[in-house]
């Protein structure tokens, strides 16, 4: 499995960005607000993801992948690169959705009562996308093991 491009997170994050705000610069009136249950998500998502790498390159770091009980079996650290690739663009996507609405709503929070309600939550939520990104990176860097130097055999 190929690492995630950072360039691509960053492309999809900008087009999220780009169709969000032109979404919200002419429908505004019509969304609803943003849920403080979205930020909370997108953040405790991100400190689940973050935990998971620290713990996973805490293991590989100390030789501790394998088949015993107390050992990071394979397997696990391979459910893990799909959760941190998913995390990830995820984030990327969220991020990116949110910024794009953030960029409508933060000018105008000084005009429109609505926006400036809604600003602190979008804001969030935003940040939260980003870090749920970043953390799945992260991951999906922790998950990866280089290969043995040449003439080494796979144990």
């Amino acid at each position: 499995m190929k690492r995630s491009s950072i360039p691509g997170l960053i492309a999809v994050g900008v087009v999220a960005a780009i169709a969000m705000w032109i979404l919200t610069k002419f429908f505004y009136s019509y969304m609803p607000t943003v849920p403080a249950s979205v930020a909370m998500t997108l953040w405790l998502l991100a400190a689940v993801v973050g935990f998971a790498a620290i713990r996973v390159r805490q293991r590989i770091s100390e030789d501790e992948v394998g088949q015993d009980r107390s050992q990071l079996n394979p397997v696990t650290a391979a459910k893990l690169l799909v959760v941190a690739k998913a995390s990830a663009w995820t984030g990327a996507l969220f991020g990116g959705a949110y910024i794009g609405r953030a960029l409508y709503v933060v000018p105008k929070a000084q005009e429109l009562v609505a926006a400036g309600e809604d600003a602190p939550l979008v804001l969030a939520a935003a940040l939260g996308g980003v870090a749920v990104s970043v953390a799945g990176v992260c991951l999906e860097r922790a998950c990866s093991v280089p290969p043995p130097p040449q003439g080494e055999s796979v144990r």
